[in-house]
């Protein structure tokens, strides 16, 4: 059962936060439309298709060129068929095209706008994730002790801003069940992203921790990393079982965690010179088995036959590519359905514009001719 196939998503977002939103509910059976322009620069950009496919799937794909006014136009009447709109443009283009929510709601009181924006729309301000987590802190939580700023090397925020705004929609959606009503989901990534930091501790710590120590990443004999982390006794007891008991871990300054933390540089050259005896497989195994938590720092290719991924779905296979992510969550009451690759540009435009909209042929000719679709 596909929990959501009555819902109809007009999609305007673009980059990862947007699309991952919209993705999340294709994937839940949602009809959405994805709104590309008809010159699609991605064409000759194999990351850019590789991006898009990922963020994309199960959409069906429309053309529409929103720098011209007959464009606009349709737009908006394509707005009017839908329960709700979603997009992540700046502040000022949807009130420009005149589809901001108090004009989409005058002919539809029961639509619902998301907008997901740098800072919401009562600011100007633009930006991708790397903005949001520079502005948020995150760049500067994410660093070492007297370091530069390094942020965590990929999009971490628009892949929460989209599970956010997904959350949000479907809250939405289940409010206008029982009322009727529609509204305006305003989200700021930056709000979002502030929620996720701790500001109780507004020093970058780098790989340290207040409450462990040893802790860090440690380099292998076969040039892979492992990391492990002490924050009890009983833990360091399993780290010194595990490195053989050498006389240098019995030394009075490492006896207790504070003696430890005040220490760690000096722990970390030691234990790295005996990771760097052993294989990250080798050096994890030795230190589960002491009872350390302890683990291998792993690449895509680790992740793909990771058992705990494996055993919770993570990754899947499907007809749209040998392996794929599948959706974070689950419901009671439908299962998410993988059904379709991401949309070539204008895929789906006459099963949109004729059908759903009851464009003539002629009609779309023409608009095709024009390089409006």
């Amino acid at each position: 059962m596909s929990i959501l196939n009555n819902i109809r998503i007009l999609d305007f977002t673009w980059a990862l936060a947007g699309p991952y939103a919209t993705r999340l509910l294709a994937d839940f059976g949602a009809e959405v439309i994805k709104v590309q322009s008809p010159v699609m620069a991605m064409e000759n950009n194999a990351f850019a298709r590789g991006y898009y496919k990922t963020w994309n799937r199960n959409k069906l794909g429309i053309t529409l060129n929103l720098n011209r006014l007959e464009g606009v136009a349709l737009a908006r009447r394509l707005a009017q068929i839908c329960d709700v709109v979603v997009e992540n443009f700046s502040p000022r283009v949807l009130a420009n095209w005149r589809m901001d929510y108090d004009n989409l709601k005058k002919s539809k009181s029961e639509i619902i706008l998301v907008s997901l924006s740098v800072m919401g729309k009562q600011s100007s301000y633009n930006g991708f994730g790397a903005t949001v987590q520079a502005l948020s802190g995150m760049t500067h939580f994410t660093s070492f002790p007297g370091g530069p700023p390094l942020g965590p090397g990929f999009s971490y925020a628009d892949h929460v801003a989209g599970l956010y705004a997904s959350i949000k929609l479907m809250e939405a959606l289940e409010q206008r069940r029982k009322t009727g009503k529609g509204q305006h989901i305003d989200l700021s990534e930056v709000d979002i992203m502030i929620q996720m930091l701790p500001f109780d501790e507004f020093t970058p710590l780098g790989n340290n921790s207040p409450l462990s120590a040893p802790q860090n990443i440690y380099l292998c004999r076969d040039g892979r990393w492992c990391v492990l982390s002490i924050t009890n006794e009983a833990q360091w007891r399993g780290l010194k079982k595990a490195l053989g008991n050498p006389i240098w871990a019995e030394n009075v300054k490492f006896s207790t965690l504070s003696g430890r933390l005040n220490n760690r540089e000096e722990l970390n050259i030691m234990v790295t010179g005996w990771t760097q005896q052993y294989t990250a497989t080798e050096v994890m195994s030795r230190l589960q088995r002491s009872g350390v938590p302890g683990g291998i720092i792993k690449d895509a290719r680790d992740l793909t036959k990771n058992p705990q991924l494996k055993a919770r779905g993570f990754f899947i296979k499907s007809s749209i590519a040998p392996l794929v992510d599948a959706v974070p969550f689950r419901m009671s009451a439908a299962r998410a359905e993988y059904k379709k690759p991401a949309p070539s540009p204008g895929a789906d435009n006459e099963y949109v514009y004729g059908k759903l909209l009851g464009l003539t042929k002629p009609e779309m000719s023409k608009l095709k001719a024009n390089q409006v679709i």
